[in-house]
């Protein structure tokens, strides 16, 4: 089957939606994202790609850091409402999703309490690339629950998976016995 251009980013689902957030000025906002990557290991930096019309993505521009953030597999309520609603709307979208968080303990950026893992990173650049943005972040402080040591352990770590538009989000069942 030949695939479209437009659909050749449904070839990459179904994959783990991270949230990306960011704080400016009082303001705290967050979307799903799941176009990322880990780029470099000395030093350490990561990817992500955004709408440049997003209000998140204009946050973390202004800010010059943010977090990114994996959530439970019993969160997918939260990062559907992170999905539908604009930051622009709320002053605090990740409360508003129902999530709690702090500021990070190296940068001033919001970190989700209780997520899988948590990365806070410093922009080092942002290059438009089509009708999205690259934020490369260096990663200045991460964290994850006992469920990762060197891998995840799938019998911990139940993850939360987009599936594309109109599949949406379900979950990894883990190894079946």
């Amino acid at each position: 089957m030949k695939v479209r251009p437009p659909l050749v980013h449904r070839l990459f689902y179904p994959q783990v939606p991270l949230v990306l957030a960011a704080e400016y000025r009082g303001r705290i906002s967050a979307m799903p994202v799941v176009s990322y990557s880990s780029v470099s290991d000395v030093p350490p930096l990561v990817a992500v790609s955004c709408s440049p019309r997003g209000f998140t993505c204009k946050l973390v521009l202004k800010a010059r850091e943010f977090s990114l953030s994996i959530l439970q597999s019993n969160q997918a309520g939260a990062m559907s409402h992170l999905a539908r609603v604009s930051g622009a709307k709320v002053t605090d979208k990740l409360s508003e999703a129902g999530l709690k968080h702090t500021t990070g303990k190296k940068l001033g950026v919001p970190v989700i309490t209780g997520a899988e893992a948590s990365l806070e990173c410093a922009l080092r650049s942002s290059r438009n690339y089509g009708d999205h943005t690259m934020l490369v972040g260096e990663v200045e402080a991460a964290s994850a629950s006992d469920a990762f040591g060197e891998f995840w352990d799938f019998t911990k770590y139940k993850p939360l998976l987009y599936t594309g538009w109109r599949g949406g989000l379900t979950t990894y069942p883990g190894p079946q016995a």
